[in-house]
């Protein structure tokens, strides 16, 4: 039961963006799983820029390094 939830600064997106996108991910993770669609959760969850460092970046990113697929360059 893959649940991917994506952290991000706030943007608006419509309806199709997010199906696109939702669409995209599970496609994704169900190749690399091997998992049936029907399984797989998605969450957007926007976070305000002026609190990313302390919600996202050191918590998520800096304490859990060990676990990222892919470390960001900023």
């Amino acid at each position: 039961m893959p649940h991917v939830n994506i952290k991000h600064f706030p943007a608006e997106l419509s309806e199709e963006q997010r199906a696109r996108l939702a669409e995209a991910i599970t496609q994704a993770v169900t190749s690399a799983l091997g998992c049936r669609d029907g399984a797989v959760s998605i969450a957007l969850e926007p976070v305000a820029k002026d609190v990313w460092n302390e919600q996202v970046y050191v918590p998520e990113i800096v304490n859990r390094k060990h676990l990222l697929c892919k470390i960001p360059n900023y």
